[in-house]
């Protein structure tokens, strides 16, 4: 009776990959008073005994490397990835920035000039452009939408130095909608969304393509998280976001972003005595959101009455605590548009509607 009894009791996994044709996963129960109950669930997946050679290979031949120079001198090194047969190439602003010469070595190392179209610094975006009888594979855009967590992906790019350009790396996603501080010069600039991913991302992958594994490509990396710490966090451009900038800049389309006409900073960025200096004095109670340190004339901050002091903590229901938030709110307007402002001065909190201008 008790084997009986304990038999009943008994629960089983069995867990069967089926390389090739697809991912089966069987969960066998047993319960005491209840039959045999199985439940089955199918996916078929794209990885196959081949790995993602083949999504490597579709890609592969599209990818380039970027040589930055800046008076007669190699100043930098990046990637991109050819996407139009006219021999259009999609990379990272950060790569072809200040560059007075830009040259592009072709995955079978042919070395030729390029030309820069447009870039945009906040999208972190630019195309260039090479003759198009050297193009000899165009990349397919894919979906980062479509995208999910666990995907697996692949990065090609130069990293380091051209003695290592075309290397692949693997990895999967690891996070979407990721909204990361990128920052200059010691200071919080804007803030980007961006895919997080574990494939390895190093200096001269910027401007590469994230792939999926049929090839397509789903982003543009273009940073990582740099500390002795940390492994395995880098990010990319989700493709929608960087296409939607790239036809802008083809088509020569201005791009404009709102605009308020203040100069400004983090209160977690400056010290009580530099502002001070600046002839601000703020209460102990205030530990967050962004100082107005001065506003320019004749702009849509000047003629809202903001002032010099003021402590900017919302933009409509948007808390912002730094001026990277600030910014990211800022333009998800367009210039023309009303925004009611909530700010801090002399203590009292009241509000301000700005009609924003155009940078």
């Amino acid at each position: 009776m008790e084997k009986n009894r304990l038999a009943k009791t008994i629960l089983i996994a069995f867990l069967c990959l089926v390389m090739g044709s697809g991912l089966t996963y069987c969960i066998i129960k047993y319960y005491p008073g209840f039959t045999k109950t199985i439940n089955t669930v199918k996916k078929e997946v794209t990885v196959n005994e081949n790995g993602i050679s083949d999504g490597i290979e579709a890609v592969y031949d599209s990818v380039v490397t970027i040589q930055n120079y800046q008076a007669g001198k190699l100043k930098g090194l990046g990637s991109g990835f050819i996407y139009d047969k006219t021999g259009l190439i999609m990379t990272n602003n950060h790569v072809i920035a200040s560059a007075t010469e830009l040259k592009v070595i072709l995955s079978d190392g042919t070395s030729i000039g390029a030309t820069v179209i447009g870039s945009d610094e906040y999208a972190d975006i630019a195309v260039i452009k090479i003759d198009e009888k050297y193009v000899t594979s165009v990349a397919t855009l894919g979906s980062s939408e479509k995208s999910k967590l666990g995907d697996t992906v692949f990065a090609v790019g130069t990293p380091m130095s051209t003695e290592y350009r075309g290397t692949v790396t693997r990895g999967i996603i690891s996070g979407k909608d990721r909204m990361v501080t990128v920052s200059s010069e010691g200071s919080s600039d804007w803030i980007m969304n961006v895919m997080q991913t574990d494939a390895a991302i190093n200096p001269g992958n910027s401007g590469g393509p994230l792939c999926n594994v049929s090839g397509e490509v789903i982003g543009i990396n273009n940073m990582k998280i740099v500390e002795s710490s940390i492994e395995g966090i880098g990010f990319a451009i989700p493709i929608e976001d960087a296409l939607t900038y790239a036809n802008k800049i083809v088509n020569n389309e201005e791009i404009k972003r709102a605009y308020l006409g203040i100069q400004m900073t983090d209160i977690s960025s400056v010290s009580s005595y530099s502002l001070r200096k600046e002839g601000i004095s703020l209460s102990k109670n205030i530990t967050s959101g962004v100082i107005v340190l001065s506003v320019l004339d004749n702009t849509p901050a000047s003629e809202a009455k903001i002032e010099k002091g003021d402590v900017i903590t919302r933009l409509e229901n948007y808390k912002t605590d730094t001026v990277a938030e600030l910014r990211y709110y800022l333009y998800k307007y367009n210039p023309g548009d009303k925004v009611e402002l909530t700010l801090i001065r002399d203590g009292n909190e009241r509000k301000v509607t700005v009609t924003l201008g155009s940078n």
